[in-house]
């Protein structure tokens, strides 16, 4: 069994395609050819030069080593690993079926495996470093092999998908070129890790509701945080103005759970809007919302935000310098600029 890693568009918005049709896709567009019908990677390299003719050759051969394995190494019963951008989980697909080839699209949907998904909305913090390590390289497709990532990922499976106890090596940021899946790795996204984990260390239980009132604080609110246990409905309420009477006034809930939020959560932090008459309301959940939740309450986009670990990160990094101070000594950051890298992956 391999484990294979994919991506579902740069800014994950092609993951709804992926998890509702039970279904990967290369999403490389243009790449309307069947591609079991070529017999060596050579024959991919020339037709992938001819249709990216502005494309360096080293960046043609980084696509070809990601988009051959699809069609020719890939296996049914291999797993797929999809990292969620629009929250901080992973699903991980059983694949059932051979490859398929749909030449006529529509673009960029022409190359297509079934799969399973056996393990949904999976909190990122379950996995160890090093396999988070493995999951942020830039590559779209490739094959996860270093640490033992297989049997520790069948071994997760068997246990239901519980949180690792193996602590990471050491050395997980050491990688050497025979380690495909570790080149190019997203910084970015490891930082955020590194935080996540902070945060969920130091801001355990309703003190993720104390955190989001600073955050609050920080964008002008006047607030009030309910005491830990039964609040009423609303564990922070938030208004404009010195005193906190103007609008918008903001009825706020928050979840510190690693597991996602359903529905009935939200419906009832909407019922708490009306009790407290709130304009609008935030529901922020540390481990995301499940399923289609996001989707589902498009028709109240003007009374609710939902906010996962995602975005209560950027709206941290943005009112960080604002903050009170000791939350800022309970969460010690500092901003580090660096060369952004040139990446080839479609």
């Amino acid at each position: 069994m391999a484990i294979w890693l994919i991506r579902a568009g740069s800014h994950g918005e092609y993951e709804q395609k992926f998890i509702q049709e039970g279904r990967v896709y290369v999403t490389w567009d243009e790449l309307n050819l069947d591609l079991s019908k070529l017999q060596q990677r050579g024959e991919l390299t020339a037709e992938m030069t001819q249709r990216y003719p502005e494309a360096k050759p080293k960046a043609v051969l980084n696509w070809v080593s990601q988009v051959w394995p699809f069609a020719h190494e890939m296996q049914k019963g291999d797993l797929v690993v999809l990292p969620l951008k629009t929250q901080p989980a992973v699903y991980i697909g059983e694949i059932t079926g051979g490859y398929h080839a749909e030449t006529t699209g529509p673009n960029p949907f022409f190359h297509w495996r079934a799969v399973k998904w056996i393990g949904e909305a999976i909190p990122r913090t379950h996995f160890g470093k090093d396999l988070l390590f493995s999951f942020g390289a830039f590559l779209t497709i490739c094959r996860i092999q270093r640490n033992n990532a297989e049997q520790r990922i069948a071994a997760m499976r068997a246990h239901g998908w519980k949180a690792e106890t193996l602590a990471a090596p050491a050395k997980t940021a050491t990688a050497t070129t025979a380690d495909v899946e570790a080149a190019d790795a997203d910084l970015d996204e490891l930082a955020r890790d590194q935080i996540a984990a902070l945060v969920s260390a130091r801001f355990k239980g309703h003190g993720l509701t104390r955190l989001v009132e600073g955050i609050l604080k920080a964008q002008g609110y006047t607030t009030y945080r309910s005491p830990e246990g039964a609040d009423g409905g609303a564990d922070i309420l938030a208004g404009s103005g010195p005193l906190g009477f103007s609008a918008p006034r903001l009825c706020v809930e928050v979840k510190s759970e690693d597991s996602p939020i359903g529905r009935e959560p939200v419906d009832k932090l909407l019922g708490a809007m009306t009790k407290f008459n709130a304009d609008q309301g935030l529901f922020v959940a540390w481990g995301g919302f499940k399923g289609n939740v996001q989707k589902e309450l498009a028709s109240q986009f003007f009374r609710l935000r939902l906010w996962t670990q995602k975005e209560l990160l950027e709206q941290l990094f943005e009112q960080y310098e604002r903050l009170d101070e000791d939350l800022k000594a309970e969460l010690p950051l500092k901003r580090v600029w660096m060369v952004a890298s040139q990446d080839e992956v479609l």
